[in-house]
């Protein structure tokens, strides 16, 4: 367990002579906003190592500075909300990466396989996982705690070398650049206040709802940063979404509302709300935000729509690829709508030579589907 500074630099140096490193971390956040930084976790293939980031006087700069080493591959399984976490507290996302759980995907294991599912896969060894809801923030670690934590590094060494072989001797290793382009984008985690609305699943439609809930979303995502606690500890969606529909200009009107505590509209929180939703309603209407434009499916859209998505499992089947990373539900939608002309990740690169060129000749009726044997195929007219 590294939990000085000195000692964090030599470990790092140390790894930075390997190719790669497999990295995982443990955190709590159920109280929070940003995650709370408990354990990291990180193996080469000749040196293993626990650094405890809530160690009196340590410095994470030397673990930063690995996480930015480009010659280094940086090695996750689901990898996004580690990278949120080196990405707050250190001001970096790191490059090159490898998410093992993405790159099982593309190699036929199945849609989000879990860590322990992949490792005994590959490897044969079944994990103890009853460790990972345990307190990380409480020192000392228990040595279960610690054999956990270090599993989820060791073995990954083993899951990577597998992974890769099986991508380049399939051909299939570029295939990872456009989700590994998104993990290490900075727009992933740097979500602006004024965007937080867009998260949101609401049925609004009206301008000045949506302007409304624009304004408020993002008092809510500033208020929760800034007392790091969890968005609902703040005001809870469906708060959200009333105040957009009733609109209450003043406390009395936010009093009224179902879903906002009692004696709420008097506080410094309630006065700044009203405040959001005058601000929302005086905009010029030309600066409100306009609800996305509903393409009506022409006649026959929902059964091309299900004829693709026994294509897409026939395809994925036989190519050995997760569905969901050759295309989504919403791409097959656009596909049965619009045809050649949907702008959709289906038809470009890889997908498109996979899936996406048989998509357009099955609707096209190039391509048919037939029941043989007990089983679907796809046959060429």
């Amino acid at each position: 367990m590294i939990e000085t500074t000195a000692q964090l630099e030599e470990a790092c140096r140390a790894l930075a002579k390997s190719a790669f490193v497999t990295v995982d971390t443990e955190f709590l956040r159920e109280t929070t906003f940003w995650p709370e930084l408990c354990l990291i976790q990180i193996a080469s293939p000749d040196l293993e190592v626990l650094i405890d980031p809530l160690a009196s006087g340590l410095s994470l700069k030397p673990f930063f500075d690995l996480m930015a080493d480009t010659n280094v591959v940086k090695v996750f399984h689901a990898a996004r909300q580690d990278i949120e976490i080196i990405f707050h507290l250190g001001g970096l996302i790191p490059h090159p990466i490898f998410d093992t759980q993405v790159a099982a995907m593309v190699c036929g294991f199945g849609d989000s396989v879990s860590y322990d599912q992949l490792v005994g896969k590959i490897t044969g060894v079944q994990l103890d996982k009853s460790s990972r809801f345990t307190d990380w923030s409480r020192r000392p670690l228990s040595e279960k705690q610690l054999d956990y934590a270090l599993a989820d590094v060791t073995h990954l060494r083993d899951v990577y070398r597998s992974l890769k072989i099986k991508l380049e001797r399939d051909g299939r290793a570029l295939w990872l650049t456009e989700e590994m382009a998104i993990l290490e984008s900075r727009e992933t985690y740097d979500l602006h206040p004024d965007d937080a609305w867009l998260r949101l699943k609401s049925r609004l439609r009206k301008p000045p709802e949506l302007a409304v809930l624009r304004s408020i979303a993002a008092w809510r995502e500033r208020e929760a940063r800034s007392r790091n606690v969890p968005r609902s500890r703040v005001l809870k969606d469906d708060a959200l979404f009333e105040i957009a529909q009733q609109q209450p200009r003043d406390a009395e009107a936010l009093s009224r509302l179902r879903t906002i505590p009692k004696g709420w509209e008097r506080s410094s929180a309630g006065a700044a709300i009203v405040g959001a939703v005058n601000a929302a309603l005086t905009l010029p209407k030309t600066e409100m935000p306009q609800p996305a434009k509903q393409n009506h499916a022409p006649e026959g859209a929902q059964a091309a729509t299900e004829l693709l998505k026994v294509l897409l499992r026939l395809t994925a089947e036989k190519e050995g690829v997760a569905a969901k990373v050759i295309a989504s539900s919403d791409d097959l939608d656009k596909i049965a709508a619009q045809g050649a002309d949907a702008e959709v990740a289906a038809l470009h690169g890889w997908r498109r030579d996979l899936f996406g060129d048989k998509a357009l000749k099955l609707i096209s009726g190039e391509i048919g589907l037939r029941f043989v044997g007990r089983k679907v195929e796809a046959v060429e007219f």
